[in-house]
């Protein structure tokens, strides 16, 4: 299933998520599929939606758990929504195939 998640743009790999902030812990928490049908990935972060914290918050926690450089991760699409589009650059099929190997190792 994780594999529809993480699609090759060129070298670059793009995800959808859904965010929550203010929540009581940072973790990526799950797949969902959202209204329009698109599977996304559930992350919930501490932060405040204010003066981009939360967009700060999940960077720097798929930074961490990723082990991808911060400036390797773009917010494309909503940066002042819930509903965000990721690009995460360069790396292509093998970036890919060590995001699809962390969510089975990490039960996402």
């Amino acid at each position: 299933m994780s594999e529809a998640l993480f699609t090759l743009v060129g070298t670059d790999v793009r995800l959808q998520i859904r965010l929550t902030p203010k929540s009581k812990k940072n973790a990526i928490n799950t797949i969902i599929n959202d209204a329009q049908g698109q599977m996304a990935l559930k992350v919930s972060v501490t932060a405040v939606p204010e003066k981009g914290k939360a967009n700060a918050a999940l960077i720097k926690l798929l930074s961490k758990e990723w082990k991808l450089a911060k400036s390797d991760i773009e917010i494309s699409a909503g940066e002042l929504n819930r509903h965000k589009t990721l690009l995460l650059k360069g790396g292509g099929v093998s970036l890919q195939q060590r995001l699809i190997e962390w969510m089975k190792q990490n039960n996402v």
